[in-house]
């Protein structure tokens, strides 16, 4: 490929500048923040945004400053081509930080330590470094790259629908936001919120309540339920059936009558619920096994273990277990109930692949629970994101990373959400390699420092194949 001799040797000369300007960024806690005026986010994303922008106006980029939503840099004034969409944001620190403190960069062992230098602070500066590079050693082209730098992309990304409101999209969008080498399909969601109400009815033994999730994308992990006029003995001994069969681990305690029963699993990502151990739908598996008195609660509980089987990761027992070549099968995960003796409230989270539509997915979901008396009120689900295989954007983010890299490169379907998740023509590339977890939102996330100067080359790269 033209060029990729002075590319490599301009940002191998510029490392260590380009990790002081993503150290500046990580000393920055843009975390987001109450909104103030002209700080629709905070304070901090603000404050990091400014200081992006000073660096890249330091470069001979022309800065626009939208309302602090977002910011963006221009290497040209010539026609639209591809913009590259990066966020200064970042998730709360937490707790557990042994390398250094979270806004306290460190350079260590050949990786660059402190929130945000994965996720996605280092990969911006990446970009920017990449888009100078091309600048610098005056590589002529015939249209811009814009890179555009958001602040709330992980609170809801209001920030890019605030900049699309304003301006179009580019012909070409990648996110350096996830991992290499390509990800080009994102399936569609349900987040499916569902009611039901009956009377209270005095009977025993019964159902006093049920309780599982706080998170709707993550696989509850751990699950409660209080009856009444049964023993723990009882109890237990079913219990023991349901746990080699789920590896939900049951305990109990009892108090004035009433005991209390805890499941306790493994929780994991919804978009991956085969990973985890849900405790919820092991708990309802494990009361349906129970001698409780026919009533309106008891009814519902066995309406529920029907709709959501242990280990039915598929929605086969909801009639939705799609599947095609592109994206793979359709995910269900039932993340939230509340279930007391006159109503229940619950959620689940289902990933769905590019042939899941309204009709296959959301209307048989709706019928199917309605035909038991319980009301979803969702009336649209998120579509899929798909930008085919063969583009002239995906070929060329492969062949570059191919070039570099000497690894193959693919494209990946994932049943998460990127920052390109709503834009027709974008994917996410990079700035993770195959192998690495960056430990992104956890305590001492990193970015490798060759990964990112790699990652600097290659998108140097994709902007001459693109824009010459």
């Amino acid at each position: 490929m033209q060029y990729r001799e002075q590319i490599e040797a301009y940002l191998d000369a510029h490392k260590e500048e380009m990790l002081a300007d993503i150290c500046r960024l990580i000393r920055i806690n843009s975390t987001k923040g109450e909104a103030v005026i002209d700080c629709p986010f905070g304070e901090g994303p603000a404050k990091a945004l400014a200081e992006a922008l000073e660096m890249a106006e330091g470069y001979g980029f022309t800065v626009k400053n939208y309302e602090n939503y977002v910011g963006t840099a221009d290497l040209n004034d010539m026609e639209k081509q591809l913009d590259i969409l990066a966020h200064l944001d970042v998730v709360p620190a937490g707790d557990g930080w042994s390398v250094t403190e979270p806004y306290m960069p460190v350079i260590k062992d050949g990786r660059v330590y402190g929130r945000g230098s994965a996720d996605d602070k280092g990969p911006a500066i990446a970009a920017m470094y990449a888009m100078r590079a091309v600048k610098e050693l005056g590589i002529p082209l015939n249209k811009n790259v814009r890179l555009i730098l958001g602040t709330d992309e992980e609170c809801g990304s209001s920030d890019i629908a605030h900049y699309y409101a304003v301006e179009k999209e580019a012909p070409m969008t990648f996110s350096p936001d996830a991992d290499f080498p390509v990800i080009n399909i994102e399936k569609g969601s349900l987040n499916g919120h569902f009611v039901a109400k009956w009377d209270t009815e005095e009977v025993s033994p019964r159902i006093l309540s049920v309780s599982g999730g706080k998170i709707v994308n993550i696989v509850p992990g751990k699950a409660t339920a209080s009856v009444v006029g049964i023993g723990s003995a009882e109890i237990l001994e079913k219990a023991e059936q349901v746990q080699k069969k789920t590896g939900v681990v049951f305990t109990c305690e009892e108090s004035e009558g009433t005991v209390i029963i805890h499941a306790e699993g493994e929780g994991a990502h919804a978009s991956k619920p085969e990973e985890g151990k849900n405790a919820l739908t092991a708990l309802l598996e494990l009361l349906c096994m129970l001698p409780f008195a026919a009533c309106s609660t008891t009814d519902a509980v066995e309406k529920l273990h029907r709709m959501f089987p242990s280990g039915d990761h598929q929605a086969e027992a909801l009639g939705i277990n799609l599947e095609d070549e592109l994206s793979g099968k359709l995910t269900m995960n039932f993340s939230v109930l509340e279930l007391n003796e006159d109503g229940l409230d619950g959620i689940f989270d289902s990933r769905i692949p590019i042939c899941g539509t309204t009709e296959n997915v959301l209307n048989v979901v709706k019928e199917r629970m309605a035909e038991d008396g319980i009301t979803l009120l969702n009336e649209t689900q998120n579509p899929p994101h798909h930008v085919p295989a063969d583009s002239p954007l995906v070929q060329t983010l492969l062949a570059c990373y191919e070039e570099y890299t000497g690894q193959k490169g693919e494209c990946l379907a994932i049943g998460g959400g990127t920052y390109v998740h709503h834009l027709e023509r974008g994917v996410a590339f990079g700035c993770s390699m195959p192998g690495t977890d960056n430990r992104m939102h956890g305590a001492d996330e990193f970015a490798v420092v060759d990964e990112l100067v790699l990652s600097a080359k290659i998108f140097a790269q994709v902007i001459c194949e693109l824009c010459c």
